[in-house]
């Protein structure tokens, strides 16, 4: 059995997870405010907007968008290069699951997908 940070326990065990986006790291993807639904899933491809952490911040649940696998993890970067609280600072990280759906507020719902990576039509 694998011991589970506090970020991953914050989760649950329920497969489709709600969760509110706090700060300006992946505007304009994700805006401070925002609903997003993650699925719980080992199924992450480059490109993906992910839900994980980092080991040496194993209490924060962070939103990031997943580049490349890095040996046992991932390598996360924020869209917003203004804010550097990604792999550029913290390293590779563990990822739990991939934001599906992003739920509130009503204007805008819809789906999160590697499309919506800036600069890329």
């Amino acid at each position: 059995m694998s011991v589970r940070t506090p970020a991953e326990r914050s989760l649950g065990r329920s497969r489709l997870v709600h969760i509110l986006v706090s700060g300006p790291s992946m505007v304009p993807t994700l805006k401070h405010g925002d609903h997003i639904l993650v699925r719980r899933t080992g199924r992450i491809s480059p490109g993906d907007v992910v839900v994980g952490s980092f080991p040496t911040r194993p209490d924060l649940l962070v939103v990031k968008r997943a580049v490349r696998r890095v040996g046992d993890g991932w390598w996360l970067s924020s869209d917003n290069e203004a804010v550097a609280d990604d792999s550029r600072r913290y390293g590779p990280a563990e990822v739990y699951g991939r934001v599906v759906l992003r739920c509130w507020p009503p204007r805008r719902v819809g789906i999160v997908s590697r499309t919506d990576l800036p600069g890329v039509e």
